[in-house]
C-alpha cells in the first residue's frame, strides 16, 4: 500500500502570538540556524509574486515551485518550464522552512527580534516597528516612514503648517462653499506632549447632503493615541457646535476615520448661518484643545 503524502501544518504557538508580545525577540542566540544564505531564501521565494511561501508549496514535474495563492494565477502551469502543476507538495521545502528563524522585516526601522519562519508573518502584521503612511489626504502619497521621517516630509514636501502647542485657533474660509466633492482643505500638525497631531478639516457629501468635518488624528499606534483626548469648537451668532474625541491613530487611513464620521460634522446650511453676511462664502473659526488623560 502506499503511504499518504506527510503534510507540514503551521507550528501550534502560532496561535499564541499575540499583540502583547509581537515584538520581543526569540532567545535562540545559540542556534546555528539564525543565520540564513541568501540562496535558501531565494527558494522559498514565490517566482510570480515575489513573496514568501507558506504551505502548501507546488512543485512541478521538474521541481520549480510556487506558492498556492499565484497557482490558480498561472492557470495550474509551471511559470518556470510551462509543465502541468498538478497537486505535488514540495514536503521537503516546507520542512526547511518550518526549521528556520529569520529577522523581521522591519529590522531596520528597530526590531531587533528572530522568528521562526511560519510566526514571522503574523508579526510583521502586527509589528510596532513597521512603518507609516503618509498621512497626507490630498493626494495619493505612498510614502512611508517612521514618524520624525513623516513630520519632515509633510513640512518640506507638502508644506503643511506646523504649529507647536495644545491648544489651537483656525480660521477655514472658503469663496464657493458649494464645491465639496472630496474636497481636502487643510492639514495641520500640532506638536505638543512630546507627540505629533494631525488635524484635518475638509468637504464632502454625506449621502446627498454637503457637510464639513473637523478630526484629530495621532501620529503613532492606537494604544498611545488613547491616552489623549480633544475637542472641537463651532459657531457664530449665538450657537456653537461642540465635539469631543480621542484621536485615532494615522494607522487607520484618512478615508476611514472620516467615512467613520469621528469628528466634528457641520451641515453647509449650519456653517454657512456661522458664517454671517450673505451667507454666500464660508467663514469658519474652529478652535480646539489636546489633553493627555491621567
Amino acid at each position: 500500500m502506499r503511504s499518504k503524502p506527510e503534510v507540514i501544518d503551521l507550528p501550534q504557538n502560532e496561535d499564541r502570538l499575540d499583540s502583547e508580545s509581537v515584538n520581543e525577540p526569540t532567545q535562540t542566540a545559540t542556534k546555528p540556524n539564525l543565520i540564513v544564505s541568501s540562496n535558501v531564501r531565494e527558494l522559498l521565494e514565490c517566482p510570480v509574486c515575489l513573496n514568501a511561501m507558506y504551505p502548501p508549496i507546488h512543485q512541478c514535474l521538474n521541481g520549480h515551485t510556487l506558492c498556492s495563492g499565484c497557482k490558480p494565477r498561472v492557470h495550474n502551469r509551471c511559470p518556470t518550464c510551462r509543465h502541468e502543476l498538478g497537486n505535488i507538495r514540495c514536503l521537503a521545502l516546507e520542512k526547511v522552512a518550518a526549521s528556520l528563524e529569520l529577522p523581521c522585516k522591519y529590522q531596520s526601522y528597530g526590531c531587533v527580534g528572530i522568528y521562526p519562519y511560519y510566526s514571522k508573518l503574523k508579526h510583521e502584521s502586527q509589528c510596532s516597528y513597521r512603518p507609516y503612511s503618509c498621512p497626507y489626504a490630498g493626494s495619493e502619497c505612498t510614502v512611508v516612514g517612521d514618524i520624525p521621517f513623516l513630520v519632515a516630509h509633510l513640512k518640506d514636501d507638502h508644506k503643511v503648517d506646523m504649529h507647536s502647542g495644545s491648544t489651537f485657533n483656525h480660521r477655514y474660509v472658503k469663496s464657493n462653499p458649494h464645491e465639496v466633492e472630496n474636497a481636502t482643505w487643510m492639514l495641520t500638525v500640532f506638536s505638543c506632549f512630546g507627540q505629533y497631531f494631525c488635524l484635518h478639516f475638509e468637504a464632502f457629501q454625506l449621502g446627498m447632503a454637503p457637510v464639513y468635518i473637523a478630526f484629530l488624528r495621532f501620529m503613532g499606534d492606537d494604544n498611545e493615541a488613547k491616552n489623549f483626548s480633544y475637542s472641537l469648537e463651532v459657531g457664530g451668532n449665538g450657537r456653537k457646535l461642540i465635539w469631543q474625541g480621542v484621536p485615532r491613530s494615522i494607522r487607520d487611513s484618512h478615508r476611514k476615520v472620516r467615512d467613520s464620521f469621528d469628528g466634528l460634522i457641520i451641515q453647509r446650511n449650519m456653517a454657512l448661518f456661522f458664517s454671517g453676511g450673505d451667507r454666500k462664502e464660508l467663514k469658519l473659526r474652529v478652535t480646539g484643545r489636546i489633553w493627555k488623560e491621567q
